[in-house]
């Protein structure tokens, strides 16, 4: 049983290790408790829907699902959840996909113990937390403008997919069942608005910034 006032927390991380630290770490605090476990982002959707935790601790780089992904799905299947990103990872595209999930914090693995309570504190009281890395790959982000592609339509960024493969506009229009003329419209769209002017840049930006899956 859970006893009332203590704030229940899930831990995901693929790291067998990292979760024993972590689950011995909120033993500790009085106010806090450990309502369950996950290895992945799959996993960690299963046991939210099952223990609906007050907070969750995400590792982001797991294998089966990502944890900005796993955020996403467990806050619109839990909406009174909060999700703190725990990460090694400090990378500005990181950042943004967490928050942009919905996680309310991001803070780096080598947070201090009462650092990390203070910010489960403030999550379940639904206050942000964010490590100076994390505020400031935020504050580059927004000084850089957006990201090269950000405009690209789904059916676009599709068609940039096919020219990765290497697929030319007769091929891209056989492949989405459209005309070649429809097929070139897209293309020049793409290249418009990622700003390049043949092919081959658009590839080298598609692949240098990761626009496609």
């Amino acid at each position: 049983m859970s006893e009332p006032n203590r704030i229940r927390v899930v831990i995901v991380d693929d790291h067998d290790m990292v979760r024993r630290g972590l689950a011995a770490f909120l033993k500790a605090k009085a106010d806090l408790e450990l309502a369950g476990e996950a290895r992945n982002g799959k996993e960690a959707l299963l046991v939210c829907e099952e223990v609906q935790p007050d907070v969750v601790l995400m590792d982001l780089v797991m294998p089966e699902m990502t944890g900005a992904a796993a955020a996403k799905l467990i806050l619109e299947r839990c909406p009174n959840v909060q999700v703190i990103a725990l990460t090694s990872f400090q990378e500005r595209e990181l950042v943004q996909e967490a928050l942009e999930a919905g996680a309310i914090s991001y803070l780096l693995k080598n947070v201090s113990a009462e650092e990390l309570a203070e910010a489960i504190r403030a999550a379940h009281a639904g206050r942000p937390t964010l490590a100076p890395e994390a505020t400031q790959a935020l504050i580059q982000a927004a000084s850089e403008g957006p990201r090269p592609g950000h405009d690209l339509t789904a059916r676009e960024r599709e068609v940039l997919a096919l020219m990765v493969e290497g697929l030319t506009n007769p091929g891209i229009a056989e492949r989405l069942v459209v005309s070649r003329s429809t097929a070139k419209a897209h293309v020049s769209n793409i290249l418009s608005k990622l700003g390049v002017s043949n092919r081959a840049e658009a590839i080298a930006l598609a692949l240098q910034h990761k626009l496609i899956t």
